[in-house]
């Protein structure tokens, strides 16, 4: 079965433009791209050929390969006088059609040559390149390394090595060609593949990239969906969200990554689930254990086990471990037990985990797409791994259906148990073997670009025992496989985990990757080794002669290599890392032409740990032009503007951060704060005072971004209190906000509240109450009218008397051990809603906290002043309160005084202040206040 890309091609073609493009589009599709690059009028294209628009077009009058080959396109294509009864073969839309299957043709061929494998049958440079290129070494080493080049984009360089450059080029050339943009629909996405690939050959995103990438998405998605309602094309918009799932998953938008791969798991009616089974997973477990696993089967397939076939599929090695089992042992009850279990699906129910059915490619595609998002949105950690294992288990346990998605199972597998001591060798040995199975099928018969031929300890395959190209490339796209040399790397960084450092330098040097081999010796704490490495890329030997250096000795330390390597940008980057260097940051983007966002960063961050805001905030500044998607950087810059006090510039910096992922609570509670600094936003001005007026405090009104800040602060704290249910800064933050609100946000009080004291009551006890906002709550809801806080009118008001009764009832009250405010708070809201016994209590509660304190008769006159107004304060309870009949517990009803010894109980506690005082403060006001009110009590 041919590319998806290819049938909506095929889809949309005329009959008569298909009749005449069969050939080269059935060559395509078997993965015959020699006969189609070698086309008649192709080879016109690569000036093997000549006819008369062409032949005065030569390449010495072109910088880069590729501009002329685009300028030679456009004179082909520009012969459009047509007339009627015109052969279709020499027409300007067949022309078009077969140079748009040419470029695809040219990309599959390059992903063949770098990716699947199997190795190319031809060369591409005797095929693309003009014989006096092909036919010298060095002028075609020249003309490859130019067009490598010509891939670094914002400063960030491809990878150097990069094998048939050209076929990439083609295919870029042509596919940005206006004709073929304007006639044919589906170039938009063979361009959105190009520019993929294109982003995956650079060390790190690059933004002028992505904004390309993202706009194609835009535009493919509606012709896809438009497309889609015709159904010529099975699992179409399938396809496409698969891909666009993989696009996300590289530039790190999880959150986009996972909602395709769920809309695409429904369109195609997939049914898995992720659960625990009872089984054994080593040879002298007793007892089962909870296992985890998925169970899946694609529509319209049968429970059985999978169906016997014959594909080839790449070497799955065996653990050969003396403990664990090869396969969890699933206990044959099991079965039964998982079809009672109501968290398993019935359609998956009746399912043998042991012996589950194949999977299509496609819902095969979906499980490895979620386990890399698994991978990317957890931490990294064992609970992550052992759920990631799960998806590519069942993938390799259901069999080979597709050979490139068998691969990237066995890769995700040997991922996950590189991070087990039972099953490191087998993640070891397994990523190794899938690292020679690539080079061997991606080289052929050329040997490695730097002359080195790389180890193989697993037989190449024999024709017999490989999968063809069309079948590799069928899923490539959706998979985002890994290139031969990021697999290489990927292997280097797993050697260097087990403690294999010379096998891992081995890999990057001759891989020519010498960033990555100064971050391994810099990562053993060799930093000399580290900066050698580094220095001897970008500057001469210290004497100027680099033949004689001694590679042991020499620093390195001679005039800077002119012109500088394409990857000098992020050589300084490292460089500085390691001498903590300012100046080789902006080295870094000086020699990327101010392009190189990470020079810029890495500036803002020293800056920034210097605490000098005002340079680290213009360095983040100047990095996000390059790169205005980089959240980090986003995030760094409105930090620096708080401490500047720059808050209009913060709040615009968090705003950012938040439409970039709005599940980053920090940045939702920075913008709060931010926001909380902010004035109102000026009216309009009526008049010409008040434009004098505004002009005068113009540095004010300009701050004035919304015109309310403090509450949309609080939205913006409650929405990062959603996201970080368990900070009770953040809760506490939104209790302090609410309060202060006008008018005050009564509820949200009442739930930050309650969630403080449910975080942080057991260990600060009544400290995590905050008196101020309780006092303005029971203020407010004492004042609400009767039928609102019986409860008896709709809306927010009607309910706030009994939330407000709970959150005292189970979380204040509870938590106060001394507060006299606090007493006197809830005192207050017990009066005010018919229950004196409790008001009266906790006015003695209030009482005894105050004249507890230690020796407070003999401190200043503050605390006796304290002393005495409580004290007056709880005889003015007594007096309100106690004649008053019972509405609390047994005696509710019953005619029962609260304090029928009120008097008694008042004038005693004023005795017994007086009787502490009196050496003290007697004579003072104070004194005077306390025997005023006794008498009150024994004339009443």
């Amino acid at each position: 079965m041919a590319d998806v890309l290819l049938e909506f091609f095929r889809s949309t073609l005329p009959d008569e433009i298909a009749v005449v493009l069969e050939d080269v589009l059935s060559a395509t599709e078997c993965g015959d791209f020699e006969s189609v690059l070698k086309h008649p009028e192709v080879q016109v294209l690569f000036g093997h050929q000549e006819n008369d628009l062409t032949k005065d077009v030569n390449l010495k009058n072109y910088p880069v390969w590729s501009d002329y080959i685009f300028h030679r396109l456009g004179l082909i294509l520009s012969k459009r006088s047509e007339e009627e009864g015109t052969p279709i073969k020499e027409t300007a839309i067949y022309r078009q059609h077969l140079f748009f299957v040419v470029a695809v043709a040219a990309l599959y061929a390059f992903i063949q040559s770098t990716i699947t494998g199997p190795p190319l049958p031809f060369k591409s440079e005797n095929v693309l390149l003009p014989t006096d290129v092909n036919s010298n070494p060095a002028t075609l080493s020249k003309l490859r390394a130019e067009l490598v080049a010509s891939f670094g984009t914002d400063g960030v360089a491809a990878y150097k090595l990069t094998p048939n450059p050209e076929l990439l080029c083609l295919a870029e050339s042509i596919l940005i060609c206006p004709p073929i943009q304007k006639n044919i629909k589906e170039s938009v996405w063979a361009r959105l593949r190009v520019d993929f690939v294109h982003q995956r050959l650079l060390s790190e995103p690059a933004s002028a990239l992505q904004k390309k990438i993202y706009e194609d998405l835009e535009i493919l998605e509606g012709i896809i969906l438009n497309a889609s309602k015709e159904k010529k094309v099975e699992d179409l918009h399938v396809h496409f969200l698969l891909e666009r799932a993989a696009i996300h998953t590289h530039h790190s938008f999880d959150k986009k990554a996972k909602a395709d791969l769920n809309q695409a798991t429904t369109e195609r009616r997939f049914e898995f689930v992720l659960t625990g089974l009872m089984g054994k997973r080593t040879k002298f477990q007793q007892k089962d254990t909870s296992q985890l696993l998925i169970l899946a089967r694609s529509a319209g397939t049968d429970v059985d086990g999978p169906s016997s076939t014959t594909k080839p599929k790449p070497t799955n090695l065996d653990l050969n471990d003396d403990t664990l089992l090869e396969s969890i042992a699933f206990t044959p009850e099991e079965k039964s037990e998982t079809e009672n279990n109501s968290s398993v699906p019935a359609s998956l129910a009746s399912l043998d985990p042991s012996n589950q059915p194949l999977l299509n490619p496609l819902d095969s595609v979906i499980l490895l797409s979620l386990a890399s998002s698994v991978t990317n949105t957890n931490p990294e950690d064992g609970i992550t791994r052992e759920e990631t294992l799960p998806y590519a288990t069942r993938v390799l346990d259901g069999g080979s259906s597709n050979w490139q998605v068998y691969t990237q199972a066995l890769l995700v597998r040997s991922r996950v148990e590189g991070y087990k001591s039972r099953t490191m060798e087998r993640g070891l040995l397994q990523l190794q073997a899938l690292v020679d199975q690539v080079i061997a099928e991606t080289s052929g018969a050329d040997v490695q670009p730097t002359g080195d031929e790389a180890t193989s300890f697993l037989p190449k395959a024999k024709d017999g025992e490989s999968a063809p190209v069309n079948e590799r490339i069928q899923y490539v796209f959706s998979l985002c496989s890994s290139y031969r040399w990021d697999l290489e790397s990927e292997l280097a960084a797993r050697w260097i985990s087990v403690g294999g450092l010379r096998s891992a330098l081995e890999i990057y040097e001759r891989l020519e990757m010498w960033a990555e081999a100064a971050l391994c010796w810099a990562a053993t704490e060799k930093e000399d080794k580290a900066k050698k490495v580094i220095r001897r890329q970008l500057f001469h030997a210290t004497d100027g002669n680099d033949e004689a250096a001694d590679l042991e000795t020499e620093k390195w330390e001679g005039a800077a290599r002119d012109p500088a390597p394409a990857e000098a940008p992020r050589l300084y980057c490292i460089l500085g890392d390691i001498d903590s260097d300012l100046s080789m940051y902006e080295k870094a983007w000086e020699v990327s032409g101010q392009r190189y966002a990470r020079a810029q960063r890495s500036l803002g961050q020293r800056y920034f740990v210097e605490h000098d805001y005002a340079k680290a905030a213009e360095a983040y500044t100047l990095s996000l032009k390059m790169n205005p998607l980089n959240h980090p950087a986003r995030f760094a810059l409105g930090c620096a503007y708080l401490e500047l006090q720059r808050f209009k510039d913060a709040v615009e910096a968090f705003s950012r951060c938040v439409q970039l992922d709005d599940e980053d609570a920090e940045s939702w509670s920075n913008l709060a704060a931010a926001l909380l600094h902010l004035r109102p936003k000026a009216p309009a001005p009526t008049s010409a005072k008040a434009d004098d007026d505004d002009e005068e405090n113009a540095p004010t009104a300009s701050s004035r971004v919304t015109s309310h800040p403090r509450t949309d602060a609080l939205k913006a704290f409650k929405r990062a209190a959603a996201l970080k249910h368990d900070n009770f800064r953040i809760w506490s933050n939104v209790l302090a906000v609410a309060a202060s609100t006008s008018p005050p946000s009564y509820m949200d009080i009442i739930s930050a509240q309650r969630r403080i004291c449910e975080m942080r009551g057991k260990t600060d006890g009544e400290n995590c109450i905050d008196p101020d906002a309780m006092q303005l709550l029971v203020r407010h809801v004492i004042q609400l009218p009767e039928t609102s806080a019986e409860g008896g009118e709709a809306g927010p008001a009607a309910g706030l008397p009994r939330l407000t009764t709970t959150l005292i009832e189970s979380h204040i009250k509870p938590l106060i051990t001394f507060s006299p405010s606090l007493w006197l708070t809830l005192a207050l809201f017990y009066t005010h809603t018919s229950r004196p016994s409790s008001a009266l209590e906790c006015h003695e509660k209030a009482w005894r906290a105050v004249t507890s304190q230690p020796n407070w008769e003999s401190q200043s006159e503050k605390e006796w002043d304290a002393v005495v107004q409580q004290t007056v304060d709880l005889v003015d309870a007594y007096e309100t309160l106690g004649p008053r009949e019972r509405t609390e517990g047994l005696a509710a009803g019953s005619g029962e005084l609260v304090a029928k010894d009120w008097k008694f109980k008042a004038r005693s506690a004023v005795r017994s202040v007086c009787g502490k005082g009196k050496e003290g403060w007697e004579g003072s006001s104070g004194w005077d206040l306390l025997k005023e009110r006794l008498e009150e009590l024994k004339g009443s």
